[in-house]
């Protein structure tokens, strides 16, 4: 299981657009093979800080969706409201303490 999370920091008069984006493409994205779970996640001090935290079966999972027309859709509407670069992380769960 790999997970990715992907910080995004936008300008802040963008962040309503990409709240009603990430509603209304969130169901897609979680139907996409492979894809396990999908979250977004806000800074506390920063507001106009949001992260995903997905989880896919595989890694050829994550990057057929990161060719797929969604992605490619999403990603290109998502990026006119960045403030900063986004970053990436692609993980994988080495230990877990219950």
């Amino acid at each position: 299981m790999l997970t990715r999370i992907v910080r995004m920091v936008f300008s802040p008069e963008f962040v309503p657009e990409f709240e009603m984006l990430f509603d209304r493409v969130s169901l897609k994205i979680r139907a996409f093979p492979g894809c396990q779970k999908l979250e977004l996640w806000q800074d506390e001090r920063h507001t106009n800080v949001y992260y995903t935290y997905s989880k896919w079966t595989a890694k050829e999972d994550l990057q057929a969706y990161r060719q797929s027309e969604l992605f490619k859709e999403v990603w290109a509407r998502t990026k006119r409201g960045f403030a900063d670069r986004p970053q990436a992380w692609s993980t994988y769960k080495v230990l877990e303490v219950e």
